[in-house]
């Protein structure tokens, strides 16, 4: 245990950061780029198959045939039928970001990386979740969408998923980015049905109630309703340059939380770290198998 204590302290935010040269660091900028570390994943993309080993798949709930309302899912190489899977259940971050950084996210389903980069595209059924635009019949690439829409999809996408492709409904892990990060409690916390569905949560960059957002329901006092139906499963919280303003308020909002804090020592809004062999990944897969039991 002393020995991973000290691992993520090593993680913390320093003035001087490991790979970066004496005088990168004296920048104004001292945190280094993610896209200078080569990748060991690339993301498969979604096609329109059917579902199958080593595939990743759009897929439609039968009640929102014929509109543009759509998941992705994919099954890993190993994928037998019989078999029972730990699912990993991802939410996108907002569309139409793009930071100065050359950082960017479309806000889809398809452009999802997270539950690759954790899983290693290996051992767990991967599903990226849509935000249900319900009135247009098409994913809201940003914020929600109609809420109470998107977190009846989830349900219903979760039990299919479990019922038709072997996911284990005790080992369903939530999973986001950005938007998806405050979406791990703002849709997955939202009611009572939706909240039982998890075994823990993976929030990278964002958590729900760290800060006010332009939607109504985004204050400190309606985050803590949502974070009482936590309980004690565990969340990995992770956030680039520092994580320290998540730590405050959990420490505050949640005291005695099955919290887990890394800061992510590059200055990128976006989730291709996980797609790198870097000491943030190695922490976040060893948490995910501990959470999911396989270790």
């Amino acid at each position: 245990m002393t020995g991973r204590r000290e691992m993520l302290k090593s993680l913390a935010p320093a003035v001087f950061c490991p790979g970066l040269s004496r005088a990168q660091a004296d920048s104004p900028d001292p945190f280094p780029d993610i896209r200078d570390v080569a990748p060991d994943l690339v993301t498969p993309a979604m096609t329109d198959e059917d579902p199958g080993p080593g595939r990743r798949v759009r897929g439609v709930l039968a009640r929102h045939a014929g509109t543009g309302v759509h998941h992705a899912l994919y099954l890993p190489p190993d994928w037998r039928p019989g078999r029972r899977y730990p699912v990993l259940v991802e939410y996108a971050g907002n569309g139409n970001y793009r930071n100065t950084y050359g950082d960017g996210s479309h806000g889809t389903v398809e452009g999802s990386n997270l539950g690759y980069g954790l899983s290693g595209g290996r051992g767990f059924l991967w599903l990226c979740l849509p935000y249900v635009d319900a009135a247009a019949g098409k994913n809201a690439v940003q914020w929600w969408g109609d809420a109470e829409a998107t977190a009846s999809y989830c349900r219903e996408a979760v039990a299919a998923v479990c019922r038709d492709h072997g996911g284990d409904a005790e080992r369903v892990v939530l999973c986001g980015f950005s938007r998806g990060a405050i979406a791990c409690n703002y849709i997955g916390l939202r009611d009572d049905a939706t909240a039982r569905l998890w075994r823990g949560f993976f929030a990278y960059s964002h958590y729900d109630g760290v800060r006010r957002w332009p939607y109504a329901d985004s204050t400190r006092e309606d985050a803590a309703g949502r974070l009482m139906r936590l309980g004690g499963r565990p969340v990995f919280v992770i956030h680039e340059r520092s994580v320290e303003a998540s730590r405050q308020y959990l420490g505050e909002a949640a005291p005695g939380g099955n919290f887990t804090f890394v800061t992510l020592r590059f200055r990128n809004h976006n989730d291709a770290w996980v797609l790198r062999d870097i000491p943030e990944r190695r922490v976040a897969r060893e948490w995910l198998a501990r959470t999911v039991g396989a270790i």
